[in-house]
Parts: structure tokens; sequence; C-alpha cells
């Protein structure tokens, strides 16, 4: 069986967390997570473009496929708790676009009150395993 092995990344490590707490809410019947981080997101992009690794990271974290799906709101980021006590604190790479830009109003508010209000564009959702020749993807 061949192993495919990841180098330490943050945003893979953070996508890594984000896809537990997507199969620990889809396992409670509860809207999947938003994905509301440039960074995170401009990496689940890529990682899509090897099917392999893709699913290796969605079954070491979710325990099963997930694909990425379009799904755009603007609002409070429900699962922010559950994040916050499984991992603590969210890291600033959640508030990182795609250029590598900080976030640093939305950075503060999260830190001075507890919760994020923010844009998104997309989420996860289980996959049949069919989905890894053609992952849902929209820019």
């Amino acid at each position: 069986m061949r192993t495919t092995t990841f180098k330490p990344n943050p945003e893979l490590d953070e996508l890594g967390k984000f896809f537990t707490i997507a199969a620990r809410r889809i396992d409670a019947a509860q809207a999947a997570p938003e994905m509301f981080s440039g960074a995170i997101d401009a990496a689940w992009h890529r990682l899509t473009e090897d099917p392999a690794a893709y699913h290796a990271l969605t079954i070491q974290h979710a325990g099963r496929t997930l694909v990425h799906v379009e799904s755009a709101g603007t609002g409070f980021i429900s699962w922010v708790d559950v994040y916050e006590e499984a991992y603590g604190p969210l890291p600033a790479i959640w508030f990182t676009n795609a250029d590598g830009t900080v976030n640093t109003k939305s950075l503060t508010r999260y830190r001075e009150s507890g919760e994020v209000w923010a844009e998104w564009n997309c989420s996860p959702a289980p996959g049949d395993g069919d989905d890894l020749t053609s992952v849902a993807i929209t820019r």
C-alpha cells in the first residue's frame, strides 16, 4: 500500500483540523463549516490537484472523502468554539488572504471578542470516493 506523507505546512495543518471539525458537524447533522481563510482555501485548491494526497488528508482527518463545494455567504462563523475546545485559539493563518496578507482588523476583533464574522465562498461536503477524479472546485 502506498503511503502519502506531507511536509510541515501551517495551511495544511489547519485544513486537517478543519476537516476534522467538518466530519463532526456532518455526523451531527449540522451545517458544514464555512471556509473563511483565503490562505487555507488556496492550499485546499492546490491539494485537490493531487487526488491521492487529497484523499489521504481527508481520510486521515475526517475519516472519509470530503469534497470542496461552492457555498458563499457572510456572517458569524459558527464552528470557532468547537475549534477552540479541540485546538486552542485560531492562529493568524485563519485571517490571512490567499496573497499572504493578514486581515489585522478581523484578527484583532476575534482576539478581543472570541467571535469571527467573515465572508466565505466554499465549504466541505461528503464525497463518495468517485469525486477524486473530478473534485468540484469553483473559484
